[in-house]
Order: C-alpha cells, then sequence, then structure tokens
C-alpha cells in the first residue's frame, strides 16, 4: 500500500517550515523529471553536470504532488503543490525511496562492503557463507543482485545502484523472505547518498588504494568516503541481538584512520599484521586453489577455497570476520568460504582445450593488477601475457602506474582500450606507454600498443605458447564498453574463447563485436 504524502514526508528534516500537505497517495519518488507520474514526488538533486531544479516545472507538468529542493520555496513558483526546503537532497532522496518501501534495511541485518579491490570476491564469499548457516540472504554485488534463488541484472558500470533501486532491491529481499542482505557499497555509492537510508549493522572493508582520484580529488577525501560506511554504524537503528561491527584490514593503510570511528566491536585480519584478530597461517597457493589455516577470536580452523592468490586469503578473512560479526559458528563460516566456486570476470578461466591457460580478471587499478599477475605467476610454465586498458574519464594517474607495474611483473603487455569514452585512445594509450617505457620496457620487446581491444586478446592468444598464461584485465564481468557516450556490447570471456577457437581453426568467423575503433 502506497504511503500517503503527510507520511512519507515526516520522515525528513526540512530546512524550513513545512507548507500545508495534502492527504494524497504517493505512488513513486524520483529525481528523474521525465519519469514523474500523477502521484509522484519529485526530488531536485544537483549533480555534476545537471541541477534537477531547472526541472521542476517539467515535474509539475508530469503530476508531481510535491517537490523537494534544496533552493528556497521563494526561488520556485509551484502553486498549490507544496515545495519542501532541505539542506541535503540527495540524502532526502535516500530516506524518501527508504519510507516509500517501508523501511526494508530495518527488517534485515544489513552487511556492506566497501573499499577499492576485491569487493565483490567478499560479498559473494558471505553471500556463500550465509547460505552454509542456513540463512536466507540476498546480495547486491558488481555483478548483480540475488533476492532468494532469483538473480537480476543491476547495470552495466554501476556497483552500487541509485538510492530507489537500493531500497526496492531490499523491500524485494524481505519480500522474498530474506533474513540478511550483502551490499556492495563504492565511494561514489556511499558520497552521493544511494545508501544513506540504510541501516548496516555490519561494516567490512577490503583496502584503499590509488583509485577514483578523478572524482574525489585525493587520497584523503577518497578514504572519506569509504568511511562514512563505517560512520553511519553508530547512527543506523539498532536490531534486537545483533552489535555493530566494523572488519578492517589490518594490513592496510585504512586500517588506523578506520579504527578511530566508534562501533560496538572492531574485528582486525590480516596476512601480515601480528596483532590483528583473524590471521592466516601455513598458506599454500596452488594452481587451482588455496589452502590456509585461519586463527580467529572463536578458535582455529583450515580451510580450502578454489579461490587462487595471496590476496583472496585476506578476502577470505574478511568474510570470516563478517560471519563472526553476525555470530555464526566458525565451521558453518568456512564451508561457506570454501563452497564458492568462482565469481563472474574475477580469475575466471576460459577453456577451449588449448594447451595454454587463458584468464579474464577485473583488476584495473594498480594494485589490484599486481595481484592478479603474482597470483597467476605460479600458474604459468612458460610467459605471463597480460592485456589491459585505462578508463577514460577517470583517474589519469593510475595509467602510468599500471603499465609500470605489468612491465614489472608480466613477461609481455599488450596495452588496448578500456572505456575510452569521450577522451581520445590514442592519447590515453600513450600516457601508459610512457609508464611501460618509464620501468624499462621497450616497445616491440616487452610491450605493444593495439588499440582494438579485440585484436588485443587475439593477438596474446596467438603469442601464447603451451604452459603459458594469457589475462585479460580491466573488464571482467562487464557486458558493454564505451566509445564517446555510447555503450557497445562487449564481453571479454566471449573474445576470448573466440580468440582460441579462431586459432586453432575451429571458428573463423570475424570478432563477434565491432568497436568503433575496429576498421
Amino acid at each position: 500500500m502506497s504511503p500517503e504524502l503527510p507520511t512519507l514526508l515526516s520522515a525528513l528534516t526540512p530546512a524550513g517550515s513545512i507548507p500545508p500537505l495534502p492527504v494524497a497517495e504517493v505512488r513513486q519518488v524520483s529525481a528523474d523529471s521525465r519519469a514523474i507520474e500523477p502521484g509522484g514526488v519529485f526530488v531536485a538533486v544537483r549533480g555534476g553536470t545537471v541541477d534537477g531544479h531547472h526541472y521542476i516545472a517539467d515535474a509539475l507538468r508530469r503530476g508531481a504532488v510535491a517537490v523537494i529542493g534544496m533552493e528556497p520555496p521563494a526561488a520556485h513558483a509551484t502553486g498549490s503543490v507544496p515545495y519542501i526546503q532541505v539542506d541535503d537532497s540527495r540524502q532526502a532522496l535516500a530516506i524518501l525511496a527508504a519510507a516509500l518501501y517501508g523501511f526494508p534495511s530495518r527488517k534485515l541485518r544489513l552487511v556492506g562492503v566497501t573499499g577499492t579491490d576485491g569487493k565483490t570476491t567478499t560479498a559473494n564469499l558471505i553471500y556463500q557463507v550465509l547460505l552454509a548457516a542456513g540463512v536466507t540472504p540476498g546480495m547486491v554485488s558488481t555483478v548483480g543482485a540475488r533476492i532468494g534463488a532469483a538473480a537480476l541484472d543491476t547495470g552495466l558500470h554501476v556497483t552500487t545502484p541509485d538510492a530507489l533501486d537500493v531500497q526496492r532491491y531490499l523491500a524485494l529481499m524481505v519480500q522474498a523472505g530474506c533474513q540478511t542482505a550483502v551490499l556492495e557499497t563504492t565511494s561514489h555509492g556511499l558520497h552521493q547518498g544511494r545508501v544513506a537510508a540504510c541501516d548496516f549493522d555490519v561494516a567490512v572493508v577490503t583496502n584503499v588504494t590509488h583509485e577514483h582520484l578523478d572524482y574525489h580529488g585525493s587520497w584523503e577525501a577518497y578514504l572519506e568516503a569509504k568511511a562514512i560506511l563505517f560512520r553511519n554504524l553508530a547512527t543506523s537503528l539498532r536490531k534486537a541481538g545483533q552489535a555493530k561491527v566494523a572488519v578492517l584490514n589490518a594490513d592496510d593503510v585504512s586500517y588506523t584512520p578506520l579504527a578511530t570511528i566508534p562501533a560496538d566491536q572492531h574485528l582486525s585480519y590480516g596476512l601480515y599484521a601480528a596483532g590483528a584478530d583473524l590471521r592466516a597461517e601455513h598458506i599454500a597457493c596452488l594452481p587451482d586453489r588455496t589452502t590456509f589455516v585461519a586463527r580467529t577470536p572463536a578458535g582455529s580452523v583450515g580451510l580450502e577455497t578454489r579461490l587462487v592468490g595471496q590476496f583472496n586469503v585476506s578476502n577470505c578473512l574478511a568474510a570470516l570476520g563478517a560471519g563472526l560479526a553476525l555470530g555464526l559458528p566458525l565451521e558453518v563460516i568456512a564451508s561457506g568460504v570454501a563452497s564458492l566456486r568462482g565469481v563472474e570476470g574475477r580469475m575466471e578461466r576460459i577453456e577451449r582445450g588449448q594447451d595454454f591457460l587463458a584468464i579474464v580478471d577485473f583488476a584495473h587499478t594498480p594494485v589490484s593488477l599486481a595481484r592478479a599477475l603474482e597470483a597467476v605467476r605460479p600458474m604459468a610454465r612458460g610467459r605471463v601475457i597480460a592485456v589491459f586498458g585505462s578508463a577514460g574519464l577517470r583517474d589519469v594517474q593510475k595509467r602510468a602506474l599500471m603499465a609500470e607495474t605489468s612491465i614489472r611483473l608480466a613477461d609481455y603487455t599488450i596495452l588496448t582500450a578500456e572505456d575510452p569514452r569521450t577522451e581520445a585512445l590514442e592519447e590515453i594509450l600513450h600516457q601508459m606507454a610512457a609508464g611501460a617505457r618509464g620501468a624499462g620496457g621497450q616497445p616491440g620487446w616487452d610491450f605493444e600498443l593495439v588499440p582494438d581491444r579485440a585484436a588485443a586478446i587475439r593477438r596474446a592468444v596467438e603469442l601464447a605458447e603451451a604452459g603459458d598464461v594469457v589475462i585479460a584485465c580491466g573488464k571482467g564481468h562487464e557486458r558493454s564498453m564505451c566509445f564517446g557516450t555510447t555503450e557497445h556490447p562487449w564481453q571479454d570471456q566471449a573474445v576470448m574463447a573466440w580468440a582460441i577457437e579462431q586459432r586453432s581453426g575451429k571458428l573463423p568467423e570475424p570478432p563477434p563485436y565491432w568497436l568503433p575503433t575496429q576498421e
């Protein structure tokens, strides 16, 4: 049943007086005037290029029953339709979205996972832990949403959906009988208030490294955006029998500043920090699995996971910490962690009967690329051949750093396209090539530029010999690549499979995708 306008708006803290409110049924809340229908509440949000206050008249024409904005009421003639001024319209949008759906996060135990690298894997590990515990879980991650037994696509390039979709997913989880939900939260999503009305119980961080400085301006501002998740723990609704717990990476530079934020309990984990609450010992990184012994406040347990690389041991410890924060038995947590077969686009193997290893991974930062290359090195009996690019309209500084990383850790590097957007791909590749040369790389000897990503993957496959590893990084699970302002269909897995089969003569047709860089 849709709430009435006075009831819905009672959730807000207005910046001024509230005008008389009609007893109207609210059918929607939206920050897009084009989406407003009769009975909708329009929230005027200021974005990077668009100011929603300019579209108030359009929302009124479409039947808005109330308008929320940050500018004084005198600046807008809304007639008989009430205008409510707030200090932060993004925050108001999140609160109204939660109110519209009956504040669903108050009916769930909610785990938030943030960080630069490893968020999706950690969220999936926690989801598997909940399944092993017999809990009906929900999850929203980069790869998609899981609500009960149903899987939903959450989009192409957005990790944290907008506030309305977040609350809609949570409401669907409640409706489906979910008891606990896992929500992957990005720095953008936190800074833009997309999860502002979510009552978190457990907050988990993987790491905070060099990423998104184009948006945040500095690493310190980036960390502060991540810290919002932990600050919200203290102010969110308390649920019976559940403590507010922060799960922190003691190996990461984010540990000290995040540990100062109040919580009922801080659980630290690490591979190297001697004083961590959760530690991994006797780590064995094998080509197809990883084993280790986890030392935790609840005791010790041997664990085997199909995830490879030491960085995934850290992700497993984070999931163990979340499980303990939720009061789950250690053996059940370990069973859940061990049950995860893999995550789409995360160290995902592409098998077409070839005599070399082909992998697709989402690594798109210097740190995650280094971890991916370090993880595949033990798998290679020959060379490691890396294919990746760097996105346009994103952190410029990381372009050279990623190329430097690959020159240091791979045997051969192919630099290519990765969502150039409105930037010139040639300039992006020029900046990456400069980083490669700065690290001692020589064009044609240990790296080359192939702007067409399909051709780049094909080139890597053609170069591969028995026992080599070909790893394509940066796209992972994504289903599109952006050139200009257009998202073109794309999937690294399909192109890698095509390249392997084309090499063996099984599939001589052209590549499955045709992007603007191709002629």
